[in-house]
């Protein structure tokens, strides 16, 4: 089997390994990416949070960005039962960039690896990884492309950032339940033909939640051609005792929720409809000899908050420097400088996810005169800033959520 080497090889070429090679490359390491798909190709995952920014100028990436004429993104908006309430990112606790974009994930993920690229990371597409080899000092890959020919990559570390594929989980056996419940999205794009006279802001996600089905709730992500990402996230069985296919369902639940139904009554699908379900993951570790997991590829939570893109960048900006120092001759404690710090920001997404489902999140969001200081501290967890320990809502997010929701007495 033919055998090629590099400094580092990168499992996927999605935000996070995009980000963790247009880093390295930029610093004269040798990077090779393995994808299994062709790009562009399509994903979920299109309503990004202002931290992003902040990690994409770190890796080289933000001018490639702020060119694609994406839908600008300044806030999350909520609507429940004829209730509307807005969150401005701009109005937050925590520093840093306040606005952000929608983005088509085709696009956008097509810009960055091509970014990474420019900066000298190469890249096999249609290249599957099939095993996985752990080594402190040379860790190897055996992968194949898509004529069935196999060989393989040996490399001084690899970071994982298969997303869904979570390749090392399964090769390495890393699997363990995710603490949330099991949930299932359905999702397409439509043309939304929104009413310009409606008052819908196109600068914000709308997050509706269903008047009367509990834990059933639906994004709808304007982007800047007139288009819309729209899905609803549930139970499956609740979703599957629906009649018809899930294209009915999906809208058949949409007609259900007074304001999606007002904004949506012209929209045409342009997407089949599609069905992900027990998307959350979970592993036992995010490292091992020679190697570390980013983004979905370790932990992924739920859609609800768009912390999917804002973690995977996160884990590439805090691995791809220890990275270097590792291939440098440095000792990296990867527990204490990576996993425990990426974790405790995850961990406060999970809170929040949490406290969204068991009715908590939407009895505070919803109640009427919130201090305006707790109102940026919620702006700034839900811009992405959930490592910010100086904010109270990230520090001690479960005691404080308990109390800012024992509090409330009203909520529609």
């Amino acid at each position: 089997m033919k055998t090629s080497t590099t400094d580092i090889a990168i499992i996927g070429a999605g935000p996070a390994g995009a980000a963790a090679a247009a880093w390295l490359a930029s610093r004269g390491h040798r990077v090779r990416i393995v994808e299994r798909a062709r790009f562009p190709r399509f994903s979920i995952g299109e309503s990004l949070l202002p931290q992003c920014m902040a990690y994409l100028a770190e890796c080289g990436l933000l001018e490639t960005v702020e060119a694609g004429g994406y839908q600008r993104k300044n806030g999350a908006a909520f609507c429940w039962s004829g209730s509307y309430r807005a969150i401005d990112f701009r109005d937050k606790f925590s520093p840093g960039p306040s606005t952000t974009f929608q983005v088509p994930r085709a696009d956008f993920d097509q810009r960055l690896i091509e970014g990474a690229r420019a900066l000298g990371a190469e890249v096999d597409f249609a290249t599957e990884v099939i095993d996985f080899q752990a080594d402190a000092a040379r860790p190897r890959l055996e992968v194949r492309d898509e004529h069935g020919v196999e060989r393989s990559i040996e490399a001084r570390f690899v970071l994982d950032a298969s997303g869904y594929g979570r390749v090392l989980a399964r090769l390495a056996k890393l699997d363990r339940p995710s603490r949330l419940d099991e949930r299932c999205a359905l999702f397409t794009h439509v043309e939304d033909r929104i009413d310009s006279e409606s008052g819908f802001d196109r600068e914000k996600i709308l997050i509706g939640i269903h008047p009367k089905r509990s834990g059933v709730w639906f994004w709808l992500i304007p982007f800047s051609d007139g288009r819309a990402s729209l899905g609803v996230v549930g139970s499956a069985a609740e979703i599957d005792a629906l009649p018809g296919d899930d294209a009915e369902r999906l809208f058949a639940l949409i007609e259900e929720e007074p304001r999606l139904a007002e904004l949506l009554a012209r929209a045409a699908p342009v997407r089949e409809i599609q069905r992900l379900r027990g998307y959350s993951a979970d592993v036992s570790r995010l490292h091992g000899p020679g190697y570390a997991l980013l983004g979905n590829a370790g932990e992924f939570l739920d859609p609800v908050f768009s912390s999917g893109v804002t973690v995977a960048l996160h884990s590439a900006v805090l691995a791809a420097p220890l990275v270097e120092r590792q291939l440098q001759g440095e000792e990296i404690d990867w527990q204490r400088q990576f996993e425990l710090p990426l974790r405790r920001g995850v961990a406060t997404f999970r809170e929040f996810v949490e406290a969204w489902y068991d009715g908590r999140l939407p009895r505070i969001i919803f109640s009427e005169g919130q201090p305006a200081r707790i109102r940026t501290m919620i702006s700034a967890v839900l811009a992405g800033y959930a490592w910010d320990q100086a904010n109270p809502l990230v520090s001690a997010s479960r005691r404080r959520l308990d109390s800012l929701a024992a509090s409330c007495t009203h909520h529609r």
